[in-house]
């Protein structure tokens, strides 16, 4: 059974927030300096009303309403999956205990750490993505990139409910610190580097959504699993929202792909440029770049802090019930990449300090479904080009690869062959100034940038021509 939202609070909710006064008033007090936020970082083009999903309930189905809404009137809140009043720890030390429904002293430090580098990713993106509504390929595309974007603060709702719910002052003062940072500061920047990169153009915020928020995707799944009840009932949530911003990634790429291939088709060359298209190789360039930069967020490929958070049951593996082991570790050794003696080899490590390499490898798996899809789109053109994954080890600047030089194949660089190559693997500057050029708005209704294809299908079963977004 759906358990159902409460839209007549002020700050809609289903966890009864009425019935926690001070909870209650905490939350009422950070709300004027989320909307301040929100007005001051969020998307900067001006509308009347955008075409938006607005969770109603957090079961399986029939969990969202679809409607146009003015974006400051938008309704952000606190929402948790349902509880399982018999849900048990699945991992470490306390497996098969019931799980906490508050916080254990010993583990404050650490999980309240968790949650603000979590919930500090959220606002980030917005930022990031705050001046593509300028560039809007079509009506279309700006519904979803505003969708993405108020899911998004949503999702720092969430975290900061669990910050001033269960870790008094401190959690405060860290829900306070989230609408302080920003994108890019030099004074105050964001947690993870990734979070401080410039989103400019909507390859980028395709790229973006399709690998770094895939990224957080299972950073959630990690969380999801935790033997903290709170944490893994918001993250359990967070998921369902966070399966459209990785569908707007995947859909948005097919589409620049397969509208470069009518290019290539149409004036017969792989040199699109002129023709107001994004070449193959400069898309495979933004995937080399975006998924470097992804792969640097699963920091180190061995971790004690990733073991101590496992063993203490704070944050388990994807997907951690299905996998058919003790779900302990202790004596578990697991076949990792790293440089060996100047090249690329394997080593064996204790799986409990190899726990940020399992996920890496469950993420880079899950990436490949999207490049077997665009190379699907290639293939269907009757082109022979393909795109690809590059090395994990290259363009690394976090883990056993950032001291080295990896070509996108695993091959092994001097500092110079490195700086001789460099420029046919990642995005140079003439490449960012020509997609930059053709980021020209298309707000007619059924109209879209000569850049991209349109898509399959619209949104909720509206054609790709309604008006999903009212202009100001």
């Amino acid at each position: 059974m759906s358990q159902s939202i409460d839209y007549s609070e002020r700050i809609p909710n289903n966890v009864d927030l009425a019935g926690d006064r001070r909870l209650q008033r905490a939350l009422e007090a950070w709300q004027p300096a989320f909307l301040n936020w929100w007005a001051e970082m969020g998307p900067t083009l001006d509308t009347s009303d955008v075409y938006l999903r607005t969770a109603v309930a957090v079961g399986r189905e029939g969990w969202a309403h679809f409607d146009h809404v003015a974006l400051p009137e938008y309704r952000w809140g606190v929402f948790l999956s349902e509880r399982d009043e018999e849900r048990k720890i699945a991992f470490g030390d306390g497996k098969g205990q019931p799980v906490w429904q508050q916080v254990p002293g010993e583990y404050r430090a650490e999980l309240q750490r968790l949650i603000v580098i979590q919930g500090d990713t959220e606002p980030a993106s917005v930022e990031q993505q705050r001046r593509l509504g300028l560039t809007a390929p079509s009506l279309y595309d700006l519904r979803n990139l505003f969708q993405v974007n108020v899911e998004e603060g949503r999702h720092l709702w969430a975290m900061v409910y669990l910050l001033q719910a269960y870790f008094g002052r401190e959690g405060r003062d860290e829900a306070d610190a989230l609408l302080i940072r920003n994108s890019g500061s030099e004074d105050s920047p964001r947690i993870l580097g990734a979070f401080n990169e410039e989103t400019p153009d909507w390859l980028s915020f395709f790229m973006f959504t399709y690998f770094t928020d895939r990224d957080g995707k299972y950073q959630l799944g990690t969380l999801k699993e935790s033997a903290f009840d709170p944490l893994s009932r918001t993250c359990e949530f967070m998921l369902k929202e966070e399966a459209h911003h990785m569908f707007v990634g995947t859909t948005g790429i097919d589409r620049v792909v397969k509208r470069s291939t009518e290019l290539m088709r149409e004036h017969q060359t792989e040199e699109i440029a002129p023709h107001g298209g994004i070449a193959l190789n400069v898309i495979q360039k933004y995937i080399n770049f975006h998924f470097s930069v992804s792969l640097d967020l699963f920091g180190s490929e061995t971790s004690t802090n990733a073991a101590n958070y496992f063993t203490a049951g704070l944050k388990g593996r994807w997907q951690e019930t299905r996998r058919k082991d003790d779900h302990l570790l202790s004596d578990d050794h697991s076949e990792i990449e790293a440089m060996v003696d100047g090249q690329v080899s394997s080593q064996e490590v204790p799986s409990l300090l190899a726990l940020n390499h399992d996920l890496r490898t469950e993420y880079v798996a899950d990436c490949q479904s999207g490049v077997k899809r665009w190379n699907k789109v290639l293939e269907d053109a009757g082109l022979e080009a393909r795109l690809f994954l590059p090395h994990v080890g290259f363009n690394r600047h976090v883990g056993l690869f950032s001291s080295s030089k990896i070509s996108p194949s695993g091959e092994v660089l001097t500092d110079d062959q490195w700086a001789a190559r460099e420029s046919s693997w990642l995005p140079t500057p003439e490449d960012k100034t020509h997609v930059q050029s053709l980021m020209q708005p298309v707000y007619e209704r059924g109209k879209i940038a000569n850049w991209i294809a349109p898509p399959n299908q619209g949104i909720n079963g509206q054609p790709f021509e309604y008006e999903y977004v009212h202009l100001a």
